[in-house]
């Protein structure tokens, strides 16, 4: 298994090389990044533009660019700022845990929804709790993530307005900390970040859990009409041991796949989000950077967020032959 692994992971190179090449293209040719410079009132000073075009490689062709970027991304660099006081590596890795532990929340809860409602439901076929759980799954897939997201935002600010009480306050509708506390213990940061957390975390996790809960019905609905769950059945084998140990490490196999495949877009969901709440995570990053065509930032971006979905979807190869002995990585 770790010698897949790292096999794998040898074979993910090229293609994160292949495609920030391609990516770099389109956004080196997209606009000039000292157009801000360049319009000033009064006129910036030729020499300034031309320092700044040296610092951030502007004199040379893209593709050279691009060669310089590799290069230093090789040694941990990811290149000049198009603003000189910002530090890219330091805000990049920065923002990247604030977004991911939204994410990596809400595809806990997610899951776990999805896992507990699709086995209900198939274990409960055509019952009440079935047709609850359809429709409520089908009105959580036609609704648009920045709608829930504004939602969820306005009834927080209402239930704040009506508790009348910050001290006691439960939901937070910006950022993701609050930057004054009267008292900075551990614990009340901890309930602090935790309090923000909770309105992004279910606006990002129920939209996920409804297509899920769905593959996840499906799933255990025909592991249950298996012939190996009949012969376990036969055997005498007590239900709840043969839907858990039997049908459930099976029927969660097309979930892992699913949820692998879907992390791409719930980090992209997560830059919404994060815009809508106020979060200085890599979503406002990402805006921020197409907003002022800062190339270095959106490679750092795209190559960091490339890299985690590769790793996820590692992982969820890596959780196949867990749930399924059957299953051999060679």
């Amino acid at each position: 298994m770790i010698a897949y692994a790292i096999r794998r992971l040898l074979v993910s190179i090229p293609v994160l090389i292949v495609s920030s090449f391609l990516v770099f293209a389109m956004i080196a040719n997209s606009g000039d990044p000292l157009e801000a410079l360049r319009v000033t009132n009064p006129p910036t000073p030729p020499e300034t533009i031309a320092l700044e075009a040296k610092r951030l490689y502007l004199d040379l062709p893209w593709y050279e660019r691009y060669w310089v970027w590799l290069t230093n991304i090789v040694q941990g660099d990811f290149g000049p700022s198009v603003n000189a006081r910002e530090d890219i590596n330091a805000e990049i890795w920065s923002r990247m845990w604030v977004t991911l532990r939204l994410v990596l929340l809400a595809m806990l809860v997610a899951l776990i929804l999805a896992i507990l409602v699709g086995v209900t439901s198939a274990v409960k076929q055509y019952s009440k709790l079935d047709y609850t759980a359809t429709f409520f799954g089908f009105l959580f897939l036609a609704t648009p993530s920045f709608w829930l997201a504004i939602l969820l935002k306005e009834l927080g600010i209402f239930a704040n307005q009506a508790d009348g009480d910050p001290e006691s306050r439960i939901f937070f509708t910006y950022g993701e900390r609050s930057v004054f506390l009267e008292d900075p213990t551990a614990w009340n940061q901890a309930v602090d970040v935790a309090g923000h957390m909770i309105l992004p975390t279910i606006s990002l996790s129920l939209i996920t859990f409804a297509s899920w809960s769905r593959f996840q019905r499906a799933s255990m609905l025909e592991v249950l009409s298996s012939d190996y769950i009949r012969l376990a059945r036969a055997k005498g084998l007590r239900w709840r041991k043969v839907l858990t140990r039997h049908g459930l490490r099976t029927a969660l196999i097309p979930l892992t796949t699913i949820s692998a495949l879907d992390f791409a877009g719930i980090l992209g969901g997560a830059v919404i989000t994060e815009t809508i709440f106020g979060w200085h995570g890599m979503g406002q990053y990402l805006i921020d950077s197409i907003r002022t065509r800062d190339v270095y930032a959106l490679m750092a971006w795209l190559l960091l967020a490339g890299a985690i979905v590769i790793i996820v979807n590692l992982i969820a190869d890596l959780l196949y032959g867990v749930l399924d002995p059957r299953i051999r990585h060679e």
